[in-house]
């Protein structure tokens, strides 16, 4: 499961919106690849349409898919957002991350 912060669903809609996605039908791609200065960085899409081997999660009306892959890396994490003078945008709270690097977009398990 991936749960969705208020402040992270609001945003998200906004995108979606000025992207011409619709946050009621369309989905928020979340994965993990390969890269960034621990080793796996996220990544974060939006798409109209699900493949094969993706797992599909609904949080606080946000629908997010996640290749099953990725998943593995992902459970139990939480999508917020950050805005304000130090915001950082969009911030995964990751349990399963061991150390993450200062900028917050990529991890280790």
């Amino acid at each position: 499961m991936i749960k969705v912060s208020n402040t992270a669903k609001s945003k998200i809609a906004q995108l979606m919106t000025e992207g011409g996605f619709n946050a009621e039908t369309d989905y928020v791609r979340v994965g993990v690849k390969s890269g960034g200065c621990s080793g796996l960085s996220y990544e974060l899409d939006f798409d109209d349409a699900m493949k094969e081997n993706d797992k599909l999660f609904e949080d606080n009306l946000v629908k997010i898919i996640v290749d099953k892959k990725s998943f593995l890396y992902l459970i139990g994490t939480t999508l917020e957002f950050s805005g304000g003078l130090n915001g950082k945008g969009f911030v995964f709270n990751n349990p399963n991350a061991n150390r993450t690097c200062g900028c917050g977009e990529s991890f280790s398990l």
